[in-house]
């Protein structure tokens, strides 16, 4: 399976956004964005106009990396929103949101995405009782998503458990956190997407 390995930290830095991709790292002072807040490279501090297509291809890119996923996965996500009924940036955002390993993610059961696409990886996650290692299943309203027994006293886990009341959880999600367990008591809207997004400039991107 194709992924990312380089640092992380860099792409922070390309977007001119903290995109959380290190977990609690991403909130002290030790932050990427905190230390140099322009992009990398030997032309970061330059100045540079933006053209109406480059805005259009950060936006998607920042999304992009914000939830993980490569080119293709990205855009078949679009395609499939953009057959929905709808607004496709909408519903776009959603889809991306009911991801299982960005469902783990905001239930506070890892410290980012990526941390939380390693414990559907390795088996930690149930769902409905079952073990699901597809970080891109996608939840529905009513099921369960909870940290299988063996796992619940795991350090990660439990850290991840306790650095999530700064976060917080979002409304379409039920958390029981004695039991690390979440459910899906609604779908999500696009209000519980608190990172500024305009989703409105990747339709257009794509729609070219």
């Amino acid at each position: 399976m194709a992924r990312y390995t380089d640092a992380r930290c860099r792409l922070c830095r390309r977007e001119k956004t903290a995109l959380y991709l290190k977990g609690d790292r991403c909130y002290t002072d030790k932050c990427a964005m905190q230390r140099r807040s322009y992009p990398p490279g030997q032309h970061g501090q330059g100045r540079s106009k933006i053209s109406d297509y480059g805005l259009q291809l950060r936006e998607k890119q920042r999304v992009k990396r914000m939830y993980g996923l490569l080119e293709n996965q990205f855009r078949s996500y679009f395609h499939r929103a953009e057959r929905q009924k709808g607004v496709t940036g909408t519903n776009l955002l959603t889809l991306l949101e009911r991801r299982l390993d960005n469902v783990v993610y905001r239930l506070g059961f890892a410290n980012s995405r990526n941390q939380a696409r390693q414990l559907v990886r390795h088996n930690h996650i149930l769902v409905d009782g079952q073990t699901v290692n597809l970080p891109s299943f996608l939840v529905k309203i009513g099921q369960t998503i909870q940290v299988s027994d063996k796992s619940k006293n795991l350090p990660l886990i439990q850290d991840a458990l306790e650095a999530a009341a700064r976060r917080g959880c979002p409304q379409w999600l039920e958390l029981n956190k004695e039991e690390a367990k979440g459910r899906v008591v609604m779908s999500p809207s696009r209000d519980d997407i608190t990172m500024p997004i305009q989703e409105h400039l990747i339709v257009e991107l794509y729609s070219k």
